[in-house]
Protein backbone atom coordinates (compact mmCIF):
# COMPACT_ATOMS: atom_id res chain seq x y z
CA UNK A 1 0.00 0.00 0.00
CA UNK A 2 2.58 2.37 1.00
CA UNK A 3 4.33 1.71 -2.31
CA UNK A 4 1.43 2.90 -4.31
CA UNK A 5 1.07 5.70 -2.79
CA UNK A 6 4.36 7.05 -3.44
CA UNK A 7 2.76 6.47 -7.20
CA UNK A 8 0.57 9.75 -5.99
CA UNK A 9 0.68 13.19 -7.32
CA UNK A 10 -0.17 14.14 -4.22
CA UNK A 11 -0.61 12.40 -1.09
CA UNK A 12 -2.78 12.76 1.85
CA UNK A 13 -2.06 13.27 5.69
CA UNK A 14 -3.16 10.24 6.59
CA UNK A 15 -0.78 8.41 3.69
CA UNK A 16 2.04 10.20 4.67
CA UNK A 17 1.95 8.39 7.99
CA UNK A 18 0.96 5.01 6.31
CA UNK A 19 4.43 5.61 4.15
CA UNK A 20 6.72 6.89 7.07
CA UNK A 21 5.75 3.97 9.47
CA UNK A 22 6.24 1.12 6.58
CA UNK A 23 9.65 2.20 5.76
CA UNK A 24 10.39 3.05 9.28
CA UNK A 25 10.73 -0.78 10.10
CA UNK A 26 12.00 -0.50 13.63
CA UNK A 27 9.86 2.23 14.71
CA UNK A 28 12.33 4.64 16.11
CA UNK A 29 11.30 7.60 14.56
CA UNK A 30 13.99 7.71 11.78
CA UNK A 31 14.13 6.19 8.67
CA UNK A 32 17.95 4.71 8.05
CA UNK A 33 20.10 2.55 6.85
CA UNK A 34 18.54 -0.25 5.03
CA UNK A 35 14.89 1.47 5.48
CA UNK A 36 16.61 3.98 3.47
CA UNK A 37 17.87 2.34 0.81
CA UNK A 38 14.94 0.30 0.36
CA UNK A 39 12.71 3.57 0.31
CA UNK A 40 14.67 5.17 -2.22
CA UNK A 41 14.71 2.20 -4.64
CA UNK A 42 10.38 1.42 -4.18
CA UNK A 43 10.29 6.04 -4.74
CA UNK A 44 12.31 5.47 -7.90
CA UNK A 45 10.33 2.51 -9.38
CA UNK A 46 6.96 3.98 -7.87
CA UNK A 47 7.43 7.17 -9.67
CA UNK A 48 8.65 5.20 -13.01
CA UNK A 49 5.35 2.96 -12.71
CA UNK A 50 2.83 6.29 -12.57
CA UNK A 51 5.13 8.17 -15.14
CA UNK A 52 6.28 10.87 -13.13
CA UNK A 53 9.74 12.33 -13.29
CA UNK A 54 11.20 12.87 -9.81
CA UNK A 55 10.57 16.31 -8.48
CA UNK A 56 13.68 18.76 -7.92
CA UNK A 57 13.45 18.01 -4.38
CA UNK A 58 13.33 14.20 -5.03
CA UNK A 59 16.48 14.54 -7.27
CA UNK A 60 18.68 16.12 -4.70
CA UNK A 61 17.44 13.60 -2.19
CA UNK A 62 18.34 10.58 -4.04
CA UNK A 63 21.96 11.93 -4.88
CA UNK A 64 22.46 12.71 -1.15
CA UNK A 65 21.49 9.95 0.26
CA UNK A 66 21.32 7.06 -2.84
CA UNK A 67 25.13 5.70 -2.16
CA UNK A 68 25.52 6.80 1.77
CA UNK A 69 24.53 3.72 4.04
CA UNK A 70 25.11 5.53 7.37
CA UNK A 71 21.96 8.29 6.02
CA UNK A 72 19.06 8.72 8.58
CA UNK A 73 16.47 11.07 7.94
CA UNK A 74 12.98 12.07 10.40
CA UNK A 75 9.72 13.12 9.57
CA UNK A 76 10.34 16.43 8.86
CA UNK A 77 13.01 15.54 6.21
CA UNK A 78 10.44 13.23 4.29
CA UNK A 79 7.93 15.87 4.56
CA UNK A 80 9.75 17.67 2.33
CA UNK A 81 10.67 15.22 -0.64
CA UNK A 82 6.59 14.09 -0.69
CA UNK A 83 3.88 15.82 -2.44
CA UNK A 84 2.26 15.76 1.00
CA UNK A 85 -1.08 17.14 0.75
CA UNK A 86 -0.66 21.28 2.08
CA UNK A 87 2.31 19.80 3.39
CA UNK A 88 0.80 20.43 6.63
CA UNK A 89 3.43 19.62 8.90
CA UNK A 90 5.82 22.26 7.21
CA UNK A 91 3.33 24.70 8.98
CA UNK A 92 5.08 24.27 12.32
CA UNK A 93 8.15 24.62 10.83
CA UNK A 94 6.84 28.14 9.00
CA UNK A 95 5.98 29.20 12.39
CA UNK A 96 8.37 28.22 14.41
CA UNK A 97 11.84 28.75 13.52
CA UNK A 98 13.85 28.75 16.48
CA UNK A 99 13.83 26.75 19.51
CA UNK A 100 12.46 30.02 21.48
CA UNK A 101 9.64 30.23 18.76
CA UNK A 102 8.80 26.40 19.74
CA UNK A 103 9.17 26.96 23.49
CA UNK A 104 6.92 30.53 22.96
CA UNK A 105 4.26 28.28 21.08
CA UNK A 106 4.60 25.37 23.79
CA UNK A 107 3.40 28.01 26.68
CA UNK A 108 1.09 29.31 24.93
CA UNK A 109 -0.70 25.93 23.31
CA UNK A 110 -0.28 24.38 26.67
CA UNK A 111 -3.40 25.85 28.47
CA UNK A 112 -4.11 24.23 31.07
CA UNK A 113 0.13 23.87 32.04
CA UNK A 114 0.11 20.36 32.25
CA UNK A 115 3.34 19.79 30.55
CA UNK A 116 1.79 18.44 27.88
CA UNK A 117 -0.19 19.54 24.56
CA UNK A 118 -3.54 17.08 24.29
CA UNK A 119 -5.35 16.50 21.26
CA UNK A 120 -7.64 19.72 21.79
CA UNK A 121 -4.79 22.27 22.50
CA UNK A 122 -3.04 20.76 18.97
CA UNK A 123 -6.40 20.97 17.20
CA UNK A 124 -6.08 24.92 17.86
CA UNK A 125 -2.57 25.32 17.34
CA UNK A 126 -2.86 23.47 13.69
CA UNK A 127 -6.50 25.84 13.23
CA UNK A 128 -4.26 28.97 14.40
CA UNK A 129 -1.32 27.90 11.69
CA UNK A 130 -4.03 27.40 9.13
CA UNK A 131 -5.83 30.79 9.27
CA UNK A 132 -2.28 32.54 9.37
CA UNK A 133 -1.13 30.72 6.31
CA UNK A 134 -4.74 30.83 4.63
CA UNK A 135 -5.22 28.15 3.46
CA UNK A 136 -8.86 26.62 3.29
CA UNK A 137 -9.71 23.67 5.26
CA UNK A 138 -13.09 22.10 6.26
CA UNK A 139 -13.41 20.56 10.26
CA UNK A 140 -12.70 17.19 9.33
CA UNK A 141 -9.76 18.02 7.18
CA UNK A 142 -8.19 19.49 10.77
CA UNK A 143 -9.61 16.14 12.68
CA UNK A 144 -7.41 14.74 9.92
CA UNK A 145 -3.99 16.77 10.72
CA UNK A 146 -4.68 16.56 14.07
CA UNK A 147 -5.04 12.87 14.66
CA UNK A 148 -2.48 12.14 11.86
CA UNK A 149 0.16 14.49 13.52
CA UNK A 150 -0.85 12.58 16.87
CA UNK A 151 -0.03 9.64 15.66
CA UNK A 152 3.19 10.59 14.33
CA UNK A 153 4.93 12.31 17.43
CA UNK A 154 2.91 10.88 20.17
CA UNK A 155 5.88 8.25 20.81
CA UNK A 156 4.39 6.70 23.98
CA UNK A 157 0.90 6.56 22.39
CA UNK A 158 -0.51 8.37 25.43
CA UNK A 159 -3.17 10.57 23.30
CA UNK A 160 -0.78 13.67 23.80
CA UNK A 161 2.12 15.19 23.32
CA UNK A 162 5.25 15.98 26.00
CA UNK A 163 7.67 18.39 24.88
CA UNK A 164 10.29 16.20 23.69
CA UNK A 165 7.86 14.58 21.49
CA UNK A 166 6.90 18.38 19.80
CA UNK A 167 10.09 19.02 19.76
CA UNK A 168 10.91 16.34 17.12
CA UNK A 169 8.92 19.00 14.50
CA UNK A 170 12.18 21.20 14.52
CA UNK A 171 15.30 20.15 12.75
CA UNK A 172 17.93 18.38 14.46
CA UNK A 173 20.02 21.37 14.47
CA UNK A 174 17.95 23.75 15.72
CA UNK A 175 16.72 20.83 18.49
CA UNK A 176 18.67 21.94 21.97
CA UNK A 177 15.88 19.79 23.86
CA UNK A 178 18.07 16.77 21.92
CA UNK A 179 20.97 17.30 23.61
CA UNK A 180 19.46 18.03 26.85
CA UNK A 181 18.36 14.59 26.79
CA UNK A 182 21.65 13.70 27.62
CA UNK A 183 21.78 15.52 30.85
CA UNK A 184 18.30 14.82 32.58
CA UNK A 185 18.08 13.57 35.98
CA UNK A 186 16.04 12.02 38.46
CA UNK A 187 13.54 13.88 40.37
CA UNK A 188 15.26 14.35 43.54
CA UNK A 189 18.38 15.71 41.55
CA UNK A 190 16.58 17.93 40.07
CA UNK A 191 14.60 19.23 43.04
CA UNK A 192 18.39 19.79 45.14
CA UNK A 193 19.72 21.31 41.88
CA UNK A 194 16.63 23.87 41.32
CA UNK A 195 17.00 24.66 45.33
CA UNK A 196 20.58 25.35 44.75
CA UNK A 197 20.51 27.64 42.41
CA UNK A 198 17.18 29.83 43.54
CA UNK A 199 19.79 31.47 45.43
CA UNK A 200 17.20 33.66 46.89
CA UNK A 201 14.75 30.85 48.03
CA UNK A 202 11.56 32.93 45.88
CA UNK A 203 10.43 29.63 44.19
CA UNK A 204 11.42 30.65 40.56
CA UNK A 205 14.79 31.36 38.93
CA UNK A 206 15.51 34.33 36.76
CA UNK A 207 17.86 34.78 33.91
CA UNK A 208 20.89 35.28 35.98
CA UNK A 209 19.88 32.01 37.89
CA UNK A 210 19.44 29.92 34.86
CA UNK A 211 22.39 31.42 33.02
CA UNK A 212 24.95 30.22 36.56
CA UNK A 213 22.82 26.60 36.08
CA UNK A 214 23.60 26.51 32.33
CA UNK A 215 27.06 27.47 32.33
CA UNK A 216 27.71 24.94 35.18
CA UNK A 217 25.73 21.91 33.25
CA UNK A 218 27.83 22.91 30.26
CA UNK A 219 30.95 22.21 32.53
CA UNK A 220 30.29 19.12 33.48
CA UNK A 221 29.20 17.96 30.38
CA UNK A 222 31.56 19.40 27.56
CA UNK A 223 31.06 16.41 25.54
CA UNK A 224 27.10 17.20 24.66
CA UNK A 225 26.38 20.86 25.42
CA UNK A 226 28.18 23.77 24.18
CA UNK A 227 29.07 26.57 26.22
CA UNK A 228 29.19 28.82 22.91
CA UNK A 229 25.39 27.72 22.67
CA UNK A 230 24.31 29.27 26.36
CA UNK A 231 22.95 32.33 25.02
CA UNK A 232 20.32 30.53 23.08
CA UNK A 233 19.79 27.68 26.05
CA UNK A 234 18.62 30.33 27.87
CA UNK A 235 16.54 32.50 25.55
CA UNK A 236 14.90 29.50 24.95
CA UNK A 237 14.30 27.94 27.97
CA UNK A 238 13.14 31.86 29.47
CA UNK A 239 10.79 31.57 26.96
CA UNK A 240 8.79 29.12 29.03
CA UNK A 241 9.01 31.31 31.74
CA UNK A 242 5.86 33.74 33.15
CA UNK A 243 6.79 37.00 33.37
CA UNK A 244 11.05 36.70 33.60
CA UNK A 245 10.17 33.92 36.41
CA UNK A 246 10.98 30.16 35.32
CA UNK A 247 9.34 27.99 37.75
CA UNK A 248 10.37 24.41 38.89
CA UNK A 249 7.89 23.01 36.80
CA UNK A 250 8.65 24.92 33.61
CA UNK A 251 13.00 23.98 34.30
CA UNK A 252 11.54 20.32 34.81
CA UNK A 253 9.94 19.82 31.27
CA UNK A 254 13.99 20.32 30.01
CA UNK A 255 16.08 18.93 32.98
CA UNK A 256 13.92 16.59 34.80
CA UNK A 257 13.75 12.74 33.30
CA UNK A 258 10.39 12.30 35.65
CA UNK A 259 7.13 13.41 35.87
CA UNK A 260 6.80 16.47 38.19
Amino acid sequence: MANAYLQGVEISASQFLDIFHHYDNDGNGYIEGKELQNFIKELQQARKQAGLELTDQMKAFVEKYEQNADGKIGIIELVQILPTEENFLLFFRQQLKSCAEFMEAWRTYDADHSGYIEADELKNFLKDLLQRAKKPYDEKKLEEYTLTTLKIFDSNKDGKLCLSEMARLLPDQENFLLKFQGVKMARKEFNKIFELYDQDRNGYMDENELDALLKDLCEKNKKVLEISKIPMYKSAIMALSDGGKLYRTELALVLCAEEM
